[in-house]
């Protein structure tokens, strides 16, 4: 597997990094990663990293689950069952966000199942997702067009009401090349919806290098309130609003438990998940500190 290593901050181009934590690969590779922190704006990022070519072998897992609908056993049943009530919650959010109803683009779609459900309450849907067998299954469940990548010709030119990246802004290589086609393809008065795990949580501290959602070296960017900022900044956007997803700390504690002791503790799971939540809650954006965060973004 061929390795590249970041020389300069993916967000403010400095080259001064410390290194942050290092953590294994639980799914497939069972490798130690680096996790390393710019000294000047304190991004955090995986470095170094299997590069584009070679990244594709560590998501050859059945316990990777976002692309797989037949997985068996609990993590996969609770996955599915908080998948089903959550998409409910999007569509609503996206709806209050573009009350016209537009064109949706949902990159990473997976296997289709939030596309499905937009294009079931009257928007236009398209999406995009890298792994070949879940694009089958997803341009037929959603009955839209999904592409291999944002880059195809067909989304040229296009613009779009909605664009959302649920838990995918993490796995990008290609980084500000990604925002800024976001920022390009959005219409003016359009929302990015962006979904990345909060390694500021509590549950993220409670488990360190055990953390489940560092989920090295598939997540190459860890993003905390700040970073996000600093980085939608930085392509003339700004964020709106923050929402927590209140299920990712339980979902997120169970798998980090499995990792810490082998088995899922699910008591553990539980009294940590609540009080990730509980800690984290705020009806302050600056304040709010959920296991995973929800940006909505727009042109400033």
């Amino acid at each position: 597997m061929s390795l590249e290593t970041l020389s300069q901050c993916p967000v403010c181009n400095s080259t001064s990094f410390s290194n942050y934590l290092n953590v294994d690969d639980y799914t497939v590779s069972k490798k130690e990663f680096t996790i390393q922190q710019c000294n000047t704006c304190y991004f955090l990022f995986t470095n170094p990293r299997p590069d584009i070519n070679s990244i594709g072998a560590y998501y050859q897992s059945e316990e990777y689950i976002s692309h797989h609908d037949d997985s068996k056993g609990l993590m996969s049943k609770v996955y599915t069952s908080v998948r089903n009530y959550t998409i409910g919650k999007k569509i609503e959010l996206m709806q209050t966000l573009f009350p016209k109803k537009g064109k949706l683009l949902d990159i990473g779609c997976g296997t289709g199942n939030f596309l499905q459900a937009a294009k079931q309450a009257g928007w236009q849907t398209f999406g995009t997702e890298p792994d070949d067998e879940a694009r089958k299954v997803a341009s037929k469940r959603a009955r839209s067009s999904i592409f291999e990548s944002i880059y195809e010709q067909e989304l040229q030119g296009k613009k779009f009401d909605i664009i959302s990246l649920w838990h995918v802004l993490e796995h990008v290589h290609l980084l500000n090349e990604t925002v800024e086609w976001l920022a390009k393809h959005l219409s003016d008065d359009g929302k990015i919806i962006i979904a990345v795990p909060n390694p500021q949580s509590a549950d993220a501290v409670r488990y360190g290098r055990f953390w489940a959602a560092y989920d090295v070296p598939r997540h190459l960017y860890h993003f905390t309130k700040a970073s996000m900022a600093l980085l939608a900044k930085k392509h003339q956007l700004r964020i709106d609003t923050i929402h927590p997803m209140w299920f990712d700390s339980f979902y997120v504690s169970m798998l980090s438990t499995k990792y810490k002791g082998k088995k899922i503790n699910l008591f553990d799971s539980v009294k940590t998940g609540l009080t990730s939540n509980l800690k984290g809650n705020s009806s302050s954006p600056e304040n709010l500190n959920t296991s995973s965060l929800i940006y909505v973004i727009s042109k400033i």
